[in-house]
This record gives C-alpha cells, structure tokens and sequence, in this order.
C-alpha cells in the first residue's frame, strides 16, 4: 500500500490550521479548529482503512478482499466526538456573548499571580512579583504615593 502524497499534503493543511486555530482567543475560532481537525482526523482514518474492498462477512470473500472495518468505527467515532464537542463550544461561546458580549477568552488573573510567584528571582518580567500579586490598580495607587512623598 503507497500513501497518496496529495491526501497527506491534504492532511498537513488541516491538522495545521486546525491546530493554529486552536491557539487562538476567540471561541469561534476555537471551534472552527475543532471542526477542522475533526475532518482531519476522519480523514487520516479513512485514508488508513486502505483501498475499497467487498464487505467482511466470513464465508462469502476472501481475507485478502474484505475491508477492514476499523477505521470505519472509529471514523464514526470522531464524528460522534467533534459534534459533542463543537455543541460543548457553541453553548460556551452563545454563554460568553450573553456575559461579556463578546468571545474572547480572557486571561486568568489568577493563573499569573501564581505563574509570578513561582517565577525565579532573575526572571526578566515587566512588573515584579509584589506587583503582581497586589493587581493593576494597586500598583497605580502605589506609584501615586511614591510620587506624593518625593
């Protein structure tokens, strides 16, 4: 069996939009990815299933001619999982548009208040660990003060 380089060329472009829209802020481009790679990967399943062949029922073919019916199952597999997924992500972005109005994921604050304590003492980052920790409107509050007293 020789692998199409067309259909791997076709693969390559959709695992690597797929991915890249993955890596963006917005939902709708999150899901659009998911969507993307979805047909890649029952793509690349098909593609591994082989040539056509005649149905697999004992008796009436040959081994060598029956079409394995794996990757067919698990095709269907990845579709029951990107169609979870993709209703999972439109209901998170239809929830994040009623919120915020908008579907962009924001930064976790939270996350890079941890990410600072744990950031060694040398580290090259624009505000310090004290910083950081206190919030954006605290360090305003307090460079007020120290411009006060000079």
């Amino acid at each position: 069996m020789t692998i199409n380089l067309s259909m791997a060329l076709v693969l390559a472009v959709l695992y690597s939009v797929g991915f890249y829209l993955l890596m963006q802020r917005s939902l709708m481009r999150i899901l659009i990815g998911i969507v993307v790679l979805g047909h890649g990967a029952n793509l690349l399943l098909q593609l591994a299933g082989g040539p056509p062949g005649r149905a697999p029922i004992v008796g009436l073919v040959g081994t060598a001619e029956m079409t394995d019916p794996l990757p067919q199952a698990l095709a269907l597999t990845a579709i029951v999982i990107t169609f979870a997924l993709t209703t999972y992500l439109l209901a998170l972005g239809y929830r994040s548009w009623v919120l915020s109005g908008h579907d962009e994921v924001q930064d976790d604050v939270e996350d890079r208040r941890i990410a600072a304590r744990q950031a060694p003492a040398g580290a090259m980052e624009e505000g310090t660990a004290e910083e950081t920790e206190r919030g954006p409107e605290d360090t305003a509050d307090s460079h007020e003060l120290e411009e006060g007293r000079k």
